[in-house]
């Protein structure tokens, strides 16, 4: 009862693409340039990154002006130093990077992801 009185609405689950290899980061590319693409690179052994993520995905909306990308770094860290290489963004777990056009135009790391401001941004 009280959780449909503070509820939002209906949990909208997010369409993650997993990034498993460094070859994917052509698509990010090419993608981007018809819609901003988001790179969450999320840490399975890290309690912040998993309430990052958690809150990521409670506060995800049908609206997403981004196509979501999820990397499990400690699975695929080469992903994840290719990333920090290409975009030229330092790593941080967890972290949301933003990509337009082939370039980073915006990331935010730890409790500082918020989806409202990474949906601002991609526009």
């Amino acid at each position: 009862m009280l959780s449909k009185i503070f509820s939002k609405g209906e949990k909208v689950e997010v369409p993650w693409t997993s990034l498993t290899s460094i070859d994917q980061l052509e698509e990010v590319d090419k993608k981007s340039k018809e819609r901003p693409v988001l790179l969450f690179k999320h840490s399975t052994r890290c309690s912040i990154s998993a309430m990052s993520l958690a809150r990521f995905e409670r506060s995800y909306g049908q609206e997403a002006s981004f196509k979501p990308y999820f990397l499990d770094l400690i699975s695929h860290r080469d992903v994840s130093n290719a990333i920090a290489e290409r975009y030229g963004v330092r790593h941080e777990s967890p972290q949301a990077i933003l990509v337009k056009d082939g370039k980073a135009v915006f990331h935010s790391s730890h409790m500082g992801i918020s989806y409202s401001e990474l949906n601002d941004n991609a526009h």
